[in-house]
């Protein structure tokens, strides 16, 4: 009995250290904007682009530690396409016409990722703690005027078993599409677009 208890105890000891590998994950995010959009314009063509804006593609480490290995990266070339095709979905629902190409005179619409972080927050004993931001930057241009807002979402996550690849990822959606929610129900967006 006691040894079958003890072979129990290892193999749990085991799973916990499996969990806490040092492998780095790469995440591929698909956010969603889910909110209601304020209707503002008939039609008018804006032009819209998603950009990078970070310094660095990796988010931080999943335990914390700077040299660690275990890093986070979203990759620019999988995330932007993605917010591009969530900000065009959001022109439209404003009642606009997204374009990519740019014309003279025509309102323009620029996203940007400006940081996306995954650090180690405090954590209780025996808790872990993981403290993620997104900021997104939204730049309206429609003649002589522009509009300029940051949209930033915040989330900490405790754990007893620090999160898999799965877990990061489907955090991190929710981060991104939470600062897509607060950047498109931004009303004044969609006003300066449609004048």
């Amino acid at each position: 009995m006691q040894r079958r208890w003890l072979s129990g105890l290892w193999l749990w000891v085991g799973m916990l250290l499996l969990a806490g590998c040092s492998s780095p994950h790469y995440l591929q995010v698909d956010p969603k904007v889910t909110a209601n959009i304020p209707q503002a314009g008939g039609g008018q063509q804006v032009t819209v682009n998603a950009v990078d804006g970070r310094e660095s593609e990796v988010l931080g480490t999943r335990s914390g530690a700077a040299m660690s290995t275990a890093t986070i990266t979203v990759y620019a070339h999988d995330v932007v396409p993605k917010l591009q095709t969530q900000a065009e979905q959001a022109v439209r629902q404003m009642g606009l016409t997204p374009t990519t190409e740019s014309a003279e005179g025509r309102p323009s619409l620029t996203l940007t990722l400006t940081r996306l972080g995954y650090e180690r927050g405090d954590a209780q004993p025996l808790l872990g703690n993981a403290r993620l931001e997104a900021v997104l930057q939204a730049q309206a241009v429609n003649g002589g005027n522009t509009y300029t807002g940051t949209y930033t979402s915040r989330r900490e996550q405790s754990y007893a078993i620090r999160p898999d690849r799965e877990d990061n990822t489907r955090m991190v959606n929710e981060l991104l599409s939470d600062a897509l929610n607060r950047t498109f129900r931004d009303p004044e967006l969609g006003r300066l677009l449609a004048r």
